[in-house]
């Protein structure tokens, strides 16, 4: 009878201390402080600086870290047959305090058969 008592107890002193308990599951941006995407922002800009036509895509995420988001297809044109687009998008700039990043608070990164050719709005209209 004790060992049930007990039993129960304890069941109940769970229960109560996990009806608290909250998963949160989606985006977090809006929890990051401001402090955070200006020092994200100027990292990047930085970054960008450091890049050199010809990269792979792969060195430059080495360099910048994940990109904000990605796009990716294929091109295929007469003169020169099908081409692989892909562009990243990094925060570089603030448009709305919203708390969430899009993209146009990013910079456009493009590469041409895994080979960067340019960044910027300009080489992104280009594409």
């Amino acid at each position: 009878m004790k060992l049930k008592l007990i039993t129960a107890g304890l069941i109940i002193a769970t229960s109560v201390g996990l009806s608290g308990c909250v998963i949160s599951v989606g985006d977090h941006e809006s929890a990051k402080s401001a402090d955070y995407w200006q020092v994200q922002q100027d990292k990047n800009r930085e970054l960008l600086s450091k890049l050199s036509m010809g990269m792979t895509s792969d060195q430059v995420i080495t360099l910048m870290g994940t990109a904000d988001f990605s796009e990716a297809y294929i091109k295929s044109t007469e003169n020169q047959g099908e081409q692989s687009i892909k562009v990243m998008f990094y925060r570089t700039q603030w448009a709305q305090g919203d708390g969430k990043t899009t993209k146009d608070e990013c910079t456009p990164i493009v590469f041409r058969d895994d080979v960067l050719v340019g960044w910027g709005n300009t080489a992104y209209k280009q594409i």
